[in-house]
């Protein structure tokens, strides 16, 4: 049995199996995408499938200094529609 790869949730702080989670990349352009797939090419950072860990990441915003960036707004509610569309 292949084991899986294991994150870290910028909200929660709970290592998890990759595929539990949503993927936040940031490209060489500085473009910031919701990666599903987990195969987009850039800088990934994890979060749970859940709206308090985001709202935690939003507060905190921990995902603009790790991505050393300012995040727009319509990032965030694309990442509230993915979360609460599951």
């Amino acid at each position: 049995m292949k084991k899986q790869p294991q994150r870290t949730c910028m909200g929660c702080n709970v290592k998890k199996d990759k595929k539990d989670f949503i993927r936040i990349v940031k490209n060489k352009n500085n473009d910031i995408k919701i990666d599903r797939t987990g195969k987009l090419e850039g800088r990934g950072a994890y979060i749970c499938d859940n709206i308090n860990c985001l709202e935690k990441v939003i507060k905190s915003k921990r995902l603009e200094r790790v991505f050393d960036i300012k995040i727009s707004e319509e990032i965030y509610e694309n990442l509230r529609g993915v979360i609460l569309d599951k």
